[in-house]
């Protein structure tokens, strides 16, 4: 028997392997189309008495993983009207001077709250030093500035939520 009348004996299991990895008649076929290609264009890899159905198989999942999965990223619409018109909102609006004194006096209270132990390191790292220098200068270990910073963020974040 020709190799392509033994490919197309597989027809039916390949479409409803097709149909179950797209999820779409139209996708499925073109699945199917792509595998026999494939399929055609290395047939001299296929060793003769081995399993047919299995190595068309394979060739379906390896073309749906490497193609189809990919396409469906690219097709993917992503809504970015809400976040363009808060950017659009910002730079066009102007500047309240009086508020942004205000979050300043607030972000200024909240950092004072702050025991020593915890805004001092994160003070040092918000003005751009590295957690060993902070560690260095400090003459405490790396990993007590990392917590410390950590714990700095959190109750910063706590005392300002109603800025989120």
């Amino acid at each position: 028997m020709s190799f392509n009348l033994e490919i197309n004996d597989h027809k039916p299991a390949l479409e409803n392997f097709a149909i179950a990895f797209t999820k779409n008649t139209d996708d499925a076929n073109d699945l199917v189309q792509d595998t026999y290609l494939k399929a055609i264009r290395y047939s001299y890899l296929f060793k003769e008495g081995t399993n047919m159905r299995g190595w068309l198989y394979t060739i379906m999942r390896n073309t749906f993983i490497n193609d189809y999965r990919a396409t469906s990223r690219r097709r993917t619409i992503m809504d970015t009207t809400e976040d363009l018109l808060s950017v659009q909102l910002l730079k066009s609006a102007s500047k309240n001077e009086g508020e942004g004194t205000m979050i300043s006096e607030d972000i200024s209270k909240a950092l004072k709250k702050l025991p020593a132990s915890y805004r001092v390191p994160f003070i040092k790292y918000f003005e751009g030093f590295k957690y060993h220098e902070i560690a260095d200068e400090l003459d405490i270990p790396i990993g007590t500035v990392k917590t410390r910073i950590h714990e700095a963020r959190r109750l910063l974040k706590a005392t300002l939520k109603m800025y989120n």
